[in-house]
């Protein structure tokens, strides 16, 4: 059974490749930041703004994939008090994220939902507990200089799997939560459905 990526993320595609699993790409068929307003409005916690999103993006494209399956995605970032980050739009902006993530704890939650011909077939949140050391604005600084403004495709703002391992003292959830696809209950969804072997 063929199954479709709805995201241009090349993170995404990476794990999803380096694993073995053969999918197309398609970019999200869904208006994101409308899908966010309305769910924002109906009182959607970061949990359930990952799951409605990641829903609206599955739903949208397997529209326009009969008789596929469909794996959207999504990932939010919110502090204890509920305080949820969007992406920043500027590498400035980067900047005053990284302050205020500094010396705290936040969540990120990664969230996927697969449909097929128009229907939610299966979803799945997974959550990371992320503790950003105490970070000085020469560091943040340096840190922004050499990443550069790709580190603005992430909420956060920062590749965890590169020079963003330094922002931090300390993380609790599996790496593929971290970077935005949990791989294991996917994959044990794919296995079930037998889109990849058991």
């Amino acid at each position: 059974m063929r199954l479709v990526l709805a995201s241009q993320s090349a993170g995404r595609r990476a794990i999803l490749a380096n694993a073995g699993i053969l999918h197309d790409v398609m970019a999200a068929q869904c208006d994101e930041e409308a899908e966010k307003e309305a769910l924002r409005a109906g009182g959607a916690d970061a949990r359930m703004l990952a799951l409605g999103l990641a829903e609206a993006k599955a739903l949208g494209t397997s529209l326009a994939c009969p008789g596929a399956l469909v794996l959207g995605c999504d990932q939010t970032l919110a502090l204890d008090d509920g305080t949820m980050f969007d992406k920043a739009r500027t590498m400035a902006e980067q900047a005053e994220h990284l302050r205020r993530l500094s010396g705290r704890t936040h969540s990120l939650f990664a969230a996927m939902a697969i449909a097929r011909d128009g229907e939610i077939i299966w979803r799945d949140v997974e959550e990371a507990r992320m503790t950003m050391r105490s970070l000085s604005d020469a560091f943040i600084a340096d840190y922004l200089a050499a990443e550069g403004d790709g580190l603005l495709s992430g909420v956060g703002g920062y590749r965890i799997e590169g020079r963003g391992i330094q922002l931090f003292e300390d993380a609790e959830g599996s790496h593929f939560t971290i970077i935005g696809l949990p791989l294991l209950p996917l994959l044990a969804f794919l296995r079930n459905a037998g889109v990849i072997a058991g």
